[in-house]
Order: C-alpha cells, then sequence, then structure tokens
C-alpha cells in the first residue's frame, strides 16, 4: 500500500470489532471512503439514510455481487487489502463488460465481532484504492454481525452509447477476448496445493486487474455482444451463446498459454490449456463483432460465432467439437 493510500484515524492493532463498535467503525471507514470520493456527481455521501447522486445523461448502468469467505475468498491467502481490490474488482468489471464506466458503490459488510478492526479497515482502504483507480467512489454501505464474513457490493454507473448486452451475436462475428485469461485459476491452483509461487500467478488471483477502459472503446466501436469472464471462460462464453441463440466456437491456438501456466500444469499434472479455458477471477472481457469492425486495440480474435444447425442448440464449442474440460466455477 502507497503512502498516499486514505488512511482513518489509528487504532490499536489488538482491537476487534466488538471493541470498536459499530459506529466507531463506521466513523473510520468513512474516514477512508471520504478521501476518495468523487466531486460534482455526489450530492449526498456517505452519513445520511441514502445517498443522493447526479446523473447527467446516457444510461445507468447497476450491479450487485456478493462474496463469501471460505467460498471465494480465505484470509489465509490474501490480506484484507487484497480482499478488498478483488471485491470492488468485480463489480467494476460488470459495468465495464456493459460498455459502461462506473462512478459509484455502496459496500455492506457483515462480519464476526472478534475480526480484527484493522481487517476490516484494510479491508476499506483497498477497495477504495480500486474503485478510486477508475475514478469511481463509495458513497454507502451497512454493517452488521455475521458468523463469517460477506460482503456485498453493489456498483453504479453510466453508458454514453447503447449498453452492449449478452444477446447481440450474430453467425459471422468473431470473437475476440482482451485481458489476461487463466493466470488467476493458475494461482488458485498453487494456493489449494499449500504452496505460493509462481509469485505472478499468485498475485494474479489476490488482486486481479481487468481492462477497465476496454469496454467503453469496444461499445464505441461496435461491439456486438459481450461479457466479463468472472466464472469461466468456456462458462461465461456459453451465456453468450445461449442469449444470443448461437454457437461460439472457441481456437485454442490463438490463446496465449504463458510459462508460469505451463510450470503449474506440468507441477499438478493439468493440461495449462485448461486454467484458460476453464479459470475465473480474472475479469478479462469476451466479446463479439462484426465481421466488418476492426478490433480495437488490446483485443485479439480467439474465435467465430456460428448458427446454430443441429438438435443441439446454442453452445460453446472449442476447435469445432465440444469440450469436456472443466468449463468453469459454479456457485451449487
Amino acid at each position: 500500500m502507497s503512502d498516499s493510500a486514505p488512511r482513518s484515524t489509528p487504532v490499536p492493532g489488538s482491537a476487534t470489532l466488538a471493541d470498536l463498535g459499530e459506529f466507531g467503525l463506521i466513523s473510520r471507514i468513512d474516514e477512508v471512503v471520504r478521501a476518495l470520493a468523487p466531486g460534482d456527481d455526489v450530492l449526498v455521501g456517505p452519513g445520511d439514510d441514502a445517498a443522493v447522486l447526479r446523473v447527467r445523461k446516457g444510461h445507468v448502468v447497476v450491479s450487485t455481487d456478493v462474496i463469501v469467505e471460505g467460498r471465494h475468498f480465505r484470509r489465509e491467502w490474501a490480506d484484507a487489502v487484497d480482499v478488498g481490490h478483488r471485491a470492488a474488482a468485480q463489480n467494476l468489471s460488470d459495468v465495464n463488460a456493459m460498455g459502461g464506466r462506473a462512478q459509484w458503490l455502496t459496500v455492506g459488510l457483515a462480519a464476526p465481532p472478534d475480526l480484527p478492526a484493522s481487517w476490516a479497515l484494510d479491508f476499506t482502504r483497498g477497495f477504495a484504492e480500486e474503485a478510486a483507480s477508475v475514478g469511481a467512489g463509495v458513497v454507502g454501505g451497512d454493517i452488521t454481525a455475521s458468523d463469517r464474513i460477506v460482503v456485498s457490493v453493489t456498483v453504479l454507473g453510466a453508458c454514453s452509447v447503447s449498453p452492449v448486452l449478452r444477446t447481440g451475436a450474430r453467425p459471422g462475428d468473431r470473437v475476440a477476448l482482451c485481458g489476461r485469461q487463466g493466470w488467476a485459476a493458475g494461482g488458485l491452483a498453487v494456493l489449494g496445493r499449500g504452496f505460493r509461487s509462481p509469485r505472478v500467478l499468485v498475485d494474479a488471483y489476490r488482486r486481479p486487474e481487468p481492462p477497465y477502459d476496454a469496454g467503453p472503446v469496444a461499445a464505441e466501436a461496435g461491439a456486438s455482444a459481450m461479457i466479463d469472464v468472472s466464472d469461466g471462460l468456456v462458462a461465461d462464453a456459453g451465456h453468450l451463446a445461449r442469449g444470443s441463440g448461437v454457437v461460439l466456437d472457441l481456437r485454442t491456438d490463438a490463446f496465449d498459454v504463458p510459462e508460469p501456466l505451463v510450470a503449474v500444469g506440468a507441477a499438478t499434472g493439468a493440461d495449462p490449456i485448461q486454467f484458460v479455458l476453464g479459470g475465473g477471477d480474472d475479469h478479462c472481457l469476451l466479446a463479439t463483432f462484426p465481421p466488418e469492425v476492426a478490433l480495437p486495440e488490446g483485443w485479439r480474435e480467439v474465435g467465430e460465432v456460428r448458427a446454430v444447425d443441429d438438435a443441439e442448440g446454442p453452445r460453446v464449442t472449442v476447435d469445432g467439437a465440444g469440450y469436456e474440460g472443466p468449463e468453469g466455477w459454479t456457485h451449487f
């Protein structure tokens, strides 16, 4: 964390949430988020019953995500600042995938009373820093007690052009990807076996780097459909295929499989392409573009859209055939 990161009134290192109390914690959280709150569009920020925001033009885009300790993160695998970055990033990425820019977030935190207060404040710093990296601010939230940490985040943003949906892909479109893919899955595989290297993959899992500018650029260029890869590439490509009523065919020779993924595959006995095809949490963007549209900088073609011509219906194929490997994360 940089020396310029927002800070709150110091608390004793041994203090828990119960020691600090609800309103003591809220006051310190407010100190952090107010330091990074945006200006003119926030008429009323943290501290009242609700925030009041000014929407100037365009389409309002809203998304909500929930992360649960033990299911989405473990404190022994990532520190509180990293968890804060991850919680914000996965929500900011949803707006990015619509072709919009995030502007405001609210966050609800449920946590055990014996959780160190420093963890909650470090989480807040990481969350606020990630929001500020795209010019968004934290404008409200809530806290309560729970037997484990649960974080619920709502993000609001705006699209200056028509939002890019999952339903617009057409036969003949090119499938393209922007951002790194499979790195977080490699990091998760490493952590799950009790190791901490390759460090570049572990860091990718702990703190994703979504291509935040790529969504609006793709929308302005004429992307026909788009999604962020949060659960797995094949799984999320399936949402585009079913939403658009088409077949998305991915080509494995179009993907970059970096050396660290090759190394983890060799160590775990896994084909490294499975990290790319089945991995989530990198929050790269997958989109389709009409053939006459030039791909924006940073996007690479990884497949094509085909018409449904058999009884199997809309789906994802890999190299022209059904894919039998892990497709991605499911919650139930």
